[in-house]
């Protein structure tokens, strides 16, 4: 989780900043611990070339729980930038020894500091600070010590960067294990996801506790003006006098003079309000067709690959996008079905039972209806993108089967399937004209030679050219999948099987 939790904000640093991301972790065992033994203490250093931090908020930053800079509504991989403090809280806890950060914003100078949480006052202790020459680079390290069991761990650590590489082919990553095996995921391509923007909260997201917070630091005053100005999203004066009409509310009546009465009054009519505009998908960041593509050819080396992207959906308020990957064949995968979560971009790798993705994939698609094979090497490649995943435990794993983001899963694996389904039809027509001219190939000389004698004559037929011509006349008569077919989502598409008598 320590690994995770700052890759993850590396990641996200260089993202926003619009650079393409250079991540290097290594996990060095500590000299003071006992060798040998598990667990034991580990120094877990994460540097990245982003936009640095700024050195007058490194120690709030990371030495201040709750202090973050993602406390806007967009999608991102954390969701308050807490998780890297808590890492370095617990190496505090475990191994008593400061966290170092060096960090540098215009790679003419780099601050380092040294430092621990003081717990009881929730603030950072800075026991060094330093400025030293940055030589043109810029970014942040992080250095601490903390105690774990990497003979247990170690296989998830992998895991976790070669999906990361799976859904991240821009980003260069560099792993170095405490036993010095160096793994490199190597960046394939420059493209980058857009980069998301902040956006305001949509009226179905909203709770009592979410519209006190908004009353208690608004500056208008009326009604339209606090549901129509800088507090909802896509909402405009007329729709907010529908909306006041439709909950019995004075529009002329100041915020803060509302009852709690009024205010949960509000908050059930802005539940079931039907005029309200859905949420738009600027504030969503999907990985896209190319960058997702070119990570399953990298890492999978794939027979066949197709992704499929679904139009922006909203649960709640909060708006979400489906991205379906379908991968068969190819060297790396085995007999059987492999599934590969993501939200957000991150790798979920535990509690995979649990999750939507696999009760859909396994629960209510029936495979047999796109002849796909039971044994078959396939790899189902899931990503959810939202401002707020809906989660099912605090722990972050797997995702709760929500209706909405249920149906858009399905409906882009049965679109992924039905690719796979042409693609597949066209092998097998090409196995069976295979097939045949093997069978040519192999009795076509017997018969010449065999023609020639009993016509007593010296020369034999050219059917060389005889089978190179049926070869090409078969190889040009396959079907092709084209993009209509690949984009027909609705219903099920009966898909014609070629015989080999279509080819004479």
């Amino acid at each position: 989780m320590g690994v995770r939790e700052l890759v993850e904000n590396s990641l996200d640093a260089a993202e926003l900043a619009g650079i393409l991301p250079d991540v290097y972790v290594r996990i060095v065992a500590n000299e003071a611990s006992p060798e040998n033994t598990e667990p034991r203490a580990y120094r877990l250093s994460v540097a990245d070339n982003g936009p640095g931090v700024d050195p007058h908020q490194v120690p709030r930053a990371f030495g201040k729980v709750f202090y973050g800079s993602k406390y806007v509504l967009r999608q991102s991989r954390g969701m308050f930038g807490l998780g890297g403090t808590m890492a370095i809280l617990y190496g505090q806890i475990t191994t008593n020894k400061p966290v170092k950060i060096t960090t540098s914003t215009d790679g003419k100078s780099r601050h380092v500091f040294e430092m621990l949480i003081d717990i009881s006052e929730n603030k950072p202790i800075i026991v060094r600070k330093d400025v030293e020459d940055a030589m043109g680079k810029t970014g942040t390290r992080v250095d601490l010590v903390m105690e774990g069991d990497f003979t247990r761990s170690a296989q998830k650590i992998n895991d976790y960067f070669k999906q990361t590489a799976l859904v991240g082919s821009y980003a260069n990553l560099t792993f170095v294990d405490p036993i010095g095996r160096i793994s490199t995921y190597e960046r394939a391509t420059e493209a980058m996801p857009p980069t998301p923007k902040e956006t305001l909260p949509h009226p179905y997201g909203i709770d009592v506790e979410a519209l006190k917070r908004m009353i208690k630091i608004t500056d208008e005053k009326n009604m339209v003006n606090f549901m129509a100005n800088k507090h909802f999203h896509r909402v405009g004066d007329t729709i907010a006098k529908k909306f006041l009409t439709f909950a019995g509310i004075d529009w002329r009546v100041a915020p803060e003079k509302l009852t709690n009465e009024q205010i949960v009054r509000i908050v059930d009519a802005l539940q079931r309000f039907p005029d309200f505009l859905p949420p738009d998908a600027s504030c969503l960041s999907p990985v896209g067709e190319q960058i997702l593509q070119t990570g399953i050819i990298k890492e999978l080396a794939p027979e066949f690959s197709t992704v499929v992207l679904r139009p922006p959906s909203s649960y709640s308020g909060f708006p979400f996008l489906v991205e379906v990957g379908l991968v068969y064949g190819g060297k790396v995968l085995e007999p059987g079905r492999k599934l590969f979560r993501f939200a957000n971009r991150i790798p979920l790798l535990y509690d995979e039972s649990s999750d939507v993705s696999f009760q859909v994939i396994n629960e209510q698609i029936d495979w047999r209806r796109y002849h796909v094979p039971d044994e078959a090497p396939i790899a189902v490649i899931t990503h959810i993108a939202s401002t707020k995943i809906p989660y099912k435990t605090v722990g972050k794993e797997y995702i709760a089967d929500r209706p909405e983001i249920e149906a858009e899963i399905k409906n882009a694996v049965r679109e992924s399937l039905r690719r796979l389904s042409v693609f597949l039809s066209k092998k097998g027509s090409m196995e069976a004209v295979q097939r045949k001219m093997n069978i040519y190939g192999k009795y076509l000389p017997l018969l010449a030679k065999f023609s020639t004698e009993l016509a007593g004559k010296k020369r034999e037929p050219r059917y060389k050219q005889l089978l190179k011509d049926e070869e090409e006349a078969a190889t040009e008569a396959q079907p092709e999948v084209t993009a209509e077919e690949g984009e027909k989502t609705d219903g099920e598409k009966i898909i014609e099987q070629t015989t080999i008598e279509d080819y004479r």
